[in-house]
């Protein structure tokens, strides 16, 4: 019952269902939906002055970490707070990197999800570029954070690569049986 019910929401009326195309669909919104979560970051990293990060952060983190002062995750939120307080032009450059990472996931997971084909080599050379970005970022300073999403990255590549070759097969098969 469950699962008629996702493959009706994920996969497209007459494709195929199989269990690769529905995984490969619930990355594709899940990336969707971090796109626009990257956007809404990108947008408050704008708007927001690196001091009222800084507060914000003391605010979510203070009772957590008077219960236990090496909170891991609340270290870890401070530490990245402080970093954009110490560092004005950092908020810049990350909400500049949010944004362009959001806008094109979107654009991309978009057309993907609507079957257009040429969406399937720029979505993974877009992924690539970021992937490659992403593990240099990592190797400056590691982040917990960036390596999910980095997993994320190559799981979506890898499975957008496999669903282009087989939807490239498939329309080729439909245009050779019409002539």
């Amino acid at each position: 019952m469950i699962g008629t019910v996702v493959r009706r929401l994920f996969v497209p009326e007459g494709a195929e269902a199989g269990t690769e195309v529905l995984v490969f669909r619930i990355a594709l919104v899940f990336k969707g939906l971090d796109g626009l979560l990257e956007l809404i970051g990108g947008v408050i990293l704008l708007l927001v002055r690196p001091e009222q990060i800084r507060g914000f952060a003391d605010f979510l983190t203070r009772g957590e970490l008077q219960e236990d002062p090496r909170d891991f995750i609340a270290t870890h939120v401070l530490t990245a707070s402080n970093a954009f307080s110490g560092h004005g032009g950092l908020a810049f450059w990350s909400a500049l990197y949010l944004l362009s990472h959001a806008l094109v996931k979107i654009v991309l997971v978009w057309a993907v999800i609507r079957d257009k084909l040429w969406a399937y080599p720029w979505m993974i050379v877009f992924l690539l570029a970021f992937i490659v970005y992403q593990v240099i970022a990592m190797a400056l300073q590691f982040s917990i954070g960036l390596l999910l999403l980095t997993i994320l990255d190559v799981v979506v590549c890898w499975l957008t690569y496999r669903e282009y070759r087989r939807l490239r097969k498939q329309r080729t098969a439909v245009t050779a049986s019409r002539a």
